[in-house]
C-alpha cells in the first residue's frame, strides 16, 4: 500500500519552503523592519497574511482544482484555461523569474568581491555555472524533495538561523521610531509589501511539483493529495513565518549600521559585516545562492513541465535546457530592459491569480458558477490593464480620474471591491439563469 509517511511529509513541507524562500524575499523583511521601527510586529502580521498565507492558499487552490494551474483556470473557461497559465509560466520562468535568480545571487554574493572591470566577465561566468547546476537539478523532477528538504534547505535554514541567532544575541542597535508611510498605518503598510511579493503568483507555479511529489508516492486521489498539501504547507508557512520575523528584527534594529539603505540586500549585508566580519558576508553570500538556486530550480522545473504537456513533441528535458539556455542570455545581456517590460505585466495579471485563488476557495458557496469567476476576473483584469498602462506611462486620462475614486486605488490593489461586486452579479445572473451547481 503506498503511503505518505510523516517524514514525507516534512521533506515536502522543507521543500515548499525553499521554492518560496527566494533571495527576492529575503531582503523585503529587513527593509519593512528598518522602516516600521518599534511597530514592526504589527507590520509583520499584514505581512505575513498576504506575503505567506495567499501563496499558501494558491497551492491549495490548485491542489483542489486538479494536478496544475490550467486545471483552476478552467473553471473559468476553456480559453482562459489556455491563455492565462502560459503568460504565467513564461513571465515567472524564462522570461523573468529564472534569469532573476542568477543576477540577484550574482549582486550580492559575488559582485562585491569582484574589481568592476571584470564584472561582466564573472557575470557571465557565474550564470554558465549557476544554470549548470540548475539544469543538473531540474533533469530529475522526482529527486527534488530529497535534494531540497534533505540537503539543501536544512543548509540554507542553518545559515540563516545562524545570522538571525547572532543579531539576537548581540543586536547592533535598538528599534526606532516609524519612518515615512510605515508612520500612518504599519499593519495595511505590510499587508502591501506582502501583496508586492507577488508569491501568490509563484504558488500557481509551484503547485505542480508539490503534487507531482504527493503522486510519485502513488497517491492519486485528490481530496488525499489536498489534505496532503495541506500538511506540507502548514510546515513551509511556520519557517517562513519565523524567518520573517527573525529577519524583520534584525532589520528593526540595523539603523545603526545601515541608515540610508535602499533595500533590503544592502542592510543584510551591513548587518552580517557588523555581526560577523567578512565570514558574515560569506555565509550571507551562500545563503543568498542557495536560496536563488532553489527558486531557480523550482520556476524551471514547473515550466518544463507545463510548457512539455502543451508542446508534447518536445521533451521534458529539452525545455529544461532550452529555459536555463534563454535566461543566461537574458541575465547577461537584456535583464534590465526585459524587467522594464515584465514587471508592469505581472502587476497587471497578479490581480487575476488572487481572483482565481479566493474565488475557488469559496467554490461551494457561489454553487461554482463560471459567471462569478468570469465577472470576478473581467473586473479585476481590466483595473490591472489600466494599471499596466499606467506603469508604461501611457495616462488614459477620464478611466484614470474613475478609477482613483476606488478603495485602495493608490495602494495598487483598488481592483478588490470591483471584483468582489462584479462577482456577486455573476451570481445572480447565473442564478437567475437557474444554472446547475458546478462541482
Amino acid at each position: 500500500m503506498n503511503q505518505f509517511t510523516k517524514f514525507d511529509t516534512f521533506k515536502l513541507g522543507l521543500t515548499m519552503f525553499a521554492l518560496f524562500f527566494g533571495a527576492g524575499n529575503m531582503i523585503f523583511p529587513p527593509l519593512l523592519g528598518q522602516l516600521a521601527g518599534t511597530q514592526t510586529w504589527i507590520t509583520l502580521v499584514g505581512f505575513l497574511i498576504t506575503g505567506v498565507g495567499l501563496p499558501y492558499l494558491g497551492v491549495i487552490a490548485v491542489t483542489m482544482s486538479g494536478s496544475q494551474l490550467s486545471d483552476l483556470a478552467r473553471k473559468a473557461s476553456p480559453l482562459f484555461a489556455m491563455i492565462f497559465p502560459l503568460v504565467i509560466y513564461l513571465a515567472l520562468g524564462p522570461f523573468f523569474g529564472v534569469p532573476r535568480t542568477a543576477t540577484v545571487s550574482f549582486e550580492i554574493a559575488v559582485s562585491p568581491f569582484v574589481p568592476e572591470s571584470y564584472s561582466r566577465l564573472a557575470l557571465a561566468l557565474f550564470s554558465i555555472v549557476f544554470f549548470t547546476v540548475t539544469i543538473w537539478l531540474s533533469f530529475k523532477p522526482n529527486k527534488l524533495v530529497d535534494r531540497f528538504g534533505s540537503i539543501l534547505t536544512p543548509i540554507l535554514l542553518a545559515i540563516v538561523t545562524l545570522i538571525v541567532v547572532t543579531g539576537i544575541i548581540k543586536p547592533v542597535g535598538e528599534a526606532g521610531a516609524p519612518q515615512g508611510s510605515y508612520a500612518e498605518d504599519y499593519f495595511f503598510k505590510g499587508f502591501i509589501e506582502g501583496y508586492g511579493t507577488m508569491d501568490a503568483m509563484a504558488a500557481l507555479v509551484f503547485a505542480i511539483i508539490v503534487i507531482n511529489a504527493v503522486k510519485a508516492k502513488g497517491i492519486t486521489d485528490r481530496k488525499a493529495i489536498t489534505s496532503i498539501t495541506m500538511k506540507a504547507g502548514s510546515i513551509a508557512v511556520i519557517g517562513l513565518s519565523f524567518v520573517y520575523a527573525g529577519l524583520a528584527y534584525l532589520g528593526m534594529t540595523s539603523r545603526s549600521v545601515a541608515e540610508g539603505a535602499t533595500n533590503g540586500g544592502d542592510i543584510l549585508a551591513k548587518l552580517a559585516y557588523a555581526l560577523m566580519g567578512n565570514n558574515g558576508l560569506y555565509l550571507l553570500g551562500l545563503a543568498v545562492t542557495l536560496a536563488c538556486l532553489t527558486t531557480s530550480v523550482g520556476l524551471t522545473t514547473a515550466s518544463a513541465t507545463y510548457l512539455s504537456k502543451v508542446v508534447p513533441k518536445i521533451s521534458y528535458k529539452a525545455f529544461v535546457f532550452i529555459i536555463c539556455s534563454f535566461s543566461t542570455i537574458v541575465a547577461n545581456v537584456g535583464l534590465t530592459q526585459l524587467l522594464a517590460v515584465m514587471i508592469p505585466v505581472l502587476v497587471g495579471v497578479y490581480p487575476l491569480a488572487i481572483v482565481l485563488i479566493i474565488f475557488r476557495l469559496l467554490h461551494p458557496l457561489f454553487k461554482g458558477y463560471h459567471e462569478v469567476y468570469n465577472y470576478g476576473l473581467l473586473a479585476a483584469g481590466l483595473i490591472g490593464f489600466f494599471d499596466v498602462l499606467r506603469a508604461f506611462n501611457i495616462d488614459v486620462v477620464p478611466v484614470t480620474h474613475i478609477l482613483e475614486f476606488l478603495p485602495l486605488y493608490e495602494q495598487g490593489v483598488g481592483w478588490i471591491l470591483p471584483a468582489i461586486v462584479f462577482g456577486a452579479i455573476g451570481f445572480i445572473v447565473a442564478s437567475a439563469q437557474g444554472k446547475p451547481r458546478v462541482e
